[in-house]
């Protein structure tokens, strides 16, 4: 599995729209050209690096990689000493087999699910 944090509005309108097209965090799939993803080892880091300041809910979106017709190339992105997941393309929501809320500890430090 893979997982992505998602605002909950955003996983919402993936709903209605039947697929999922945000990259990451104020981009979307046409601009960035790949939805960014992590292993379940990654998302802790990755919530405090690039949500640490977002008031809004958020969600773990676990993706089977297997029900996606699109591919997932493993990348290490500028910067960075590992490679992520990302994914070349939208995802459909039939491809999320979990939704998971992310909450906040009373000190503000994110509480990931365990995966």
């Amino acid at each position: 599995m893979i997982h992505h944090l998602a605002l909950a509005a955003d996983w919402a309108a993936a709903q209605a729209a039947g697929e999922y097209r945000i990259s990451t965090l104020g981009a979307g799939l046409d601009e960035v050209g790949f939805v960014h993803a992590a292993h379940a080892d990654q998302v802790a880091g990755v919530a405090e690096r690039f949500y640490a300041d977002v008031t809004d809910d958020l969600v773990l979106l676990v993706i089977d990689p297997d029900r996606l017709d699109v591919p997932v190339v493993e990348e290490v992105p500028d910067g960075a000493a590992e490679a992520f997941p990302h994914v070349y393309g939208p995802v459909p929501v039939g491809a999320v087999v979990d939704v998971l809320p992310v909450e906040r500890s009373a000190e503000g430090r994110f509480v990931i699910p365990r995966l």
